[in-house]
């Protein structure tokens, strides 16, 4: 018990995943202790937020005007330096529970194609919400270290993570990255493009939270076994009156075309500029897939036609990145070459 309360007190360590969907943090000895979407609800006459997280993202699309529901990262870095401050730190309390003397230190995962000005946002961002030393990995990396990856060795080895902002490629050899693309289209695009595509197919508006299910439910990236289909409810564009229709995978697949081809070209761009010992060594081993956008049904067996590849999908490829950020906070020593700031 007193141990405990000295712990408590010295301060906890943390290892993030900053999201743009997703928000996750990892403690030593403890594991993920949050999972929650980067959405935040203000009060927008007092200047004022009011939820964070879970319950801000039920408010998407549905708050009276004086109530504004946000997500302050786009594309994989921060949109709103401010809001993002307040969210980072009210995550931070709630996994740290109390008071600490000593201020923790924080490991974040960012995308590959961050510039300086906003690697400077996160670390601000971090240390404002109350963080005495603040550190950055790249996702992949992170990815590579989560699913076990022989990062150390001369070996080259592909990861493809796809989150909601960014998809990251990167070709990883002796602890640094060889090569990498970055591409801001990833989970977020694909909600976009089915939200347009019903609209002008069907007339019928519907919020991001339904085309966020379209997707998860029946959204693939190639022919399924058994057709799919779901009913959905919106608003109609010519009348205004709510209206419910039917959509199968295959309109979802129409609807996704674009940003599905643009996240395989970027894996095919990577391997063609990839020095041709290292484009070897990932004939033979491989190409791990990970990222929330990787649950696209379909999606492996796409890029897996696209690159003559064996694609395998991380066990869980939701958290391989804060995971893997976590492994790092653990042995920070191990790892010291890994880090980008």
């Amino acid at each position: 018990m007193l141990f405990g309360r000295l712990f408590g007190l010295f301060g906890k360590d943390l290892a993030m995943d900053l999201g743009t969907a997703n928000s996750l943090i990892y403690l030593p000895s403890e594991g993920i202790v949050l999972n929650e979407p980067s959405v935040v609800a203000i009060d927008k006459r007092e200047g004022k937020i009011i939820a964070v997280g879970r319950e801000a993202k039920d408010y998407l699309g549905r708050t009276p005007e004086r109530i504004r529901a946000i997500r302050p990262l786009k594309d994989g870095v921060i949109a709103d330096f401010e809001v993002t401050r307040q969210m980072i730190s009210y995550f931070i309390r709630k996994v740290t529970r109390g008071y600490q003397a000593i201020k923790p230190r924080i490991i974040i995962a960012v995308p590959t194609g961050i510039t300086q000005v906003e690697k400077r946002a996160v670390i601000e961002s971090a240390q404002l919400a109350g963080v005495r030393e603040v550190r950055l990995i790249e996702e992949p990396m992170a990815a590579a270290i989560g699913a076990g990856l022989p990062i150390d060795k001369a070996i080259g080895n592909m990861v493809v993570d796809i989150g909601g902002g960014t998809t990251e490629v990167a070709v990883i050899s002796l602890s640094a990255v060889a090569y990498s693309e970055s591409v801001r289209v990833a989970g977020d695009e694909l909600n976009e493009s089915i939200q347009r595509y019903i609209q002008d197919r069907f007339k019928l508006l519907i919020g991001e939270n339904m085309s966020e299910r379209i997707k998860m439910q029946i959204g693939s990236a190639m022919p399924l076994p058994e057709p799919l289909s779901m009913s959905i409810s919106g608003k109609n564009v010519v009348n205004g009156t709510p209206t419910t229709i039917t959509v199968t995978d295959e309109h979802i697949r129409e609807a996704i075309a674009d940003p599905v081809n643009t996240i395989v070209s970027s894996v095919r761009k990577a391997l063609e500029k990839t020095p041709a010992e290292l484009v070897a060594d990932i004939a033979d081993n491989g190409l791990l897939l990970a990222g929330g956008g990787a649950l696209l049904k379909g999606l492996d067996r796409r890029i897996a036609e696209a690159t003559d590849l064996n694609v395998r999908l991380d066990t869980d490829p939701l958290t391989t990145v804060v995971r893997g950020t976590g492994r790092t906070m653990e042995q920070m020593k191990a790892y010291k070459a890994v880090f980008i700031n």
